[in-house]
């Protein structure tokens, strides 16, 4: 009986263990599958605009992303989209074709350079409505506390009419103890 109990709670705590872990990661889409989907559902979008050499780009995804609570208000509120801005292939956004700028060893994405308004800086987060129309870039590496509140600033509509100042220092941080509903306001 106590081995058939033993087993039963290894079993739960394992189970537990292997769902809290799923929660906790985003689902990235490339730039296509994630404009796709927008189409059909009334999210808004990020895009995690990076390159493969960018180290801060790899520390934001071993140690923001991987935040349960950051990973499940990008989940339930936006389509997360992982831009490399240096891919060489081209995308087709809001009418115009983007293509790969070769340049000496190197090169850029046409796009990234449309999203960052010239300012090639990496990790930048890029905010877009549920069209798919600019709201903005964020430039830089962002821990999960700190981008808590800027995903809740986009996702609940605040970026209309309340000053960033004034949002953040009204900020409530998410409870972390229940991350197996989803994030409601």
């Amino acid at each position: 009986m106590k081995a058939k109990l033993f087993r039963s709670l290894l079993v739960g705590i394992v189970v537990t263990i292997f769902v809290t872990g799923a929660q906790a990661q985003v689902k990235w889409m490339s730039f296509e599958d994630g404009l796709a989907m927008a189409k059909s559902t009334k999210k808004k979008i990020i895009v995690d605009m990076y390159t493969d050499w960018c180290g801060w780009c790899k520390h934001m995804d071993k140690t923001t992303f991987s935040q349960p609570i950051v990973a499940r208000i990008i989940q339930d509120y936006f389509i997360p989209i992982k831009f490399n801005a240096e891919q060489r292939n081209a995308i087709l956004y809001n009418g115009k074709l983007y293509k790969y700028v070769s340049k000496g060893n190197s090169g850029y994405h046409e796009l990234a350079v449309e999203f960052v308004r010239d300012q090639l800086s990496f990790p930048t987060l890029v905010f877009l409505d549920e069209q798919g129309n600019m709201i903005q870039p964020l430039p830089g590496y962002q821990d999960a506390r700190g981008l808590e509140v800027i995903l809740s600033y986009f996702a609940r509509n605040y970026h209309k009419s309340t000053p960033w100042s004034s949002y953040q220092r009204t900020y409530q941080p998410l409870r972390q103890d229940n991350m197996n509903v989803p994030v409601k306001w």
